[in-house]
């Protein structure tokens, strides 16, 4: 039995292997043929490490270590310097703290005493001087005596207090 002649001119008879779709291939040499070597691409010589590839890392990584040691030093030296950073801020926040904050003996002047009230600490002698803090009255909405001639009343949350002051 033969086999039939190809319809098309391009086409391989029946029973022969076809080629696979995709991207043509060599052709093959049948059994029992011996196969020609196929051509190898150039060998090249040994190869020579990268320039600056261990001086790279290395570089690298002591980049590295200045930063976070940079970073920790200005953390540290924010945090324990007894002159600046974390220190300087806490002994501004006190010293305007205690400017406001007056204890009983102490004299203040008042800024807006019909409004918002704001005292601040000064010396009895100074002529500044309005007021000398005579009290502080615990509890919220509490009165001072007759004896005091202006009084503040602080609010907070859970409570207050009152100061109670007299004329200097």
């Amino acid at each position: 039995m033969s086999t039939p002649p190809p319809q098309y001119p391009n086409q391989q008879p029946y029973g022969q292997p076809q080629q696979p779709y995709g991207y043509p291939q060599q052709p093959q040499a049948p059994y029992g043929y011996p196969q020609q070597p196929q051509p190898q691409p150039p060998q090249r010589g040994p190869q020579r490490p990268q320039p600056g590839g261990p001086l790279r890392v290395a570089k690298a990584i002591a980049m590295v270590v200045v930063l976070f040691g940079g970073v920790g030093y200005y953390v540290w030296d924010y945090n324990t310097s007894p002159t600046g950073g974390k220190a300087r801020a806490e002994a501004s926040a006190s010293a305007s703290a205690a400017a406001h904050d007056p204890e009983i003996g102490d004299c203040v002047k008042v800024k807006d005493p019909k409004g918002e009230p704001v005292t601040t600490v000064v010396d009895c002698g100074s002529p500044e001087a309005e007021y000398k803090l005579g009290e502080m009255v615990p509890g919220a909405n509490m009165d001072c005596g007759s004896e005091y001639d202006y009084g503040i009343q602080y609010h907070r949350r859970t409570s207050g207090y009152t100061l109670c002051f007299t004329k200097v």
